[in-house]
């Protein structure tokens, strides 16, 4: 019966947010009140006392205003993927409105859903699984194991001793063709 209710799909993130930089999904919210029915008390103290710091602190989201004579209170929230939700607000607190202001805000604008994995990638790989041993070289197959050739370290890049002794070989060069150009020369006249 909970499939029926709460669809199931695999965990998603909208277009990467948060990668480079975080983007909240909520665009528009639009708050509906009546000015004097008493069922709009909870969402009138929130536009009074809540509303202008909410605005400050997210100038991303687009804030509307529209009283009304006639039905309960109530928010639509709109996000960025075109999704839209309502919820009605009838005799509720300012608490819950702050409460459901926030779980909006914080919303990726996707449906509700159940995990079916905790993990999942849109371009799986085809080459398999990475192992140490997936690139090694062809002549292991039908070489002697152990091996004097393969049990040597591989190294790409000299080391500092190396790199020292290249060093000292070229100074010594350089010290020995200085040494010969400046030699007393004999004047053959």
């Amino acid at each position: 019966m909970s499939n029926i209710v709460n669809p199931s799909t695999y965990i998603k993130s909208v277009l990467h947010n948060g990668v480079g930089r975080f983007i909240i999904q909520l665009q528009r919210i639009t708050f509906r009140f009546s000015k004097s029915h008493g069922g709009s008390n909870g969402m009138r103290e929130y536009i009074e006392k809540d509303l202008v710091d909410f605005a400050k602190a997210n100038p991303g989201v687009v804030i509307y205003l529209k009283p009304r004579r006639i039905g309960p209170p109530s928010i639509t929230m709109e996000y960025l993927n075109g999704q839209s939700h309502y919820r009605s607000f009838p005799k509720r607190s300012r608490e819950d409105v702050v409460k459901w202001v926030e779980f909006a805000r914080t919303q990726s604008g996707l449906p509700i859903s159940r995990f079916i994995k905790n993990q999942h990638t849109e371009n799986p790989s085809i080459q398999g699984v990475w192992t140490p041993v997936t690139n090694l070289p062809t002549m292991m197959n039908v070489t002697e194991l152990p091996s004097e050739e393969f049990s040597k370290a591989t190294t790409f890049f000299p080391t500092a001793t190396e790199q020292l002794l290249e060093i000292a070989k070229t100074c010594e060069t350089n010290v020995i063709v200085n040494e010969e150009e400046n030699r007393p020369t004999e004047n053959v006249n």
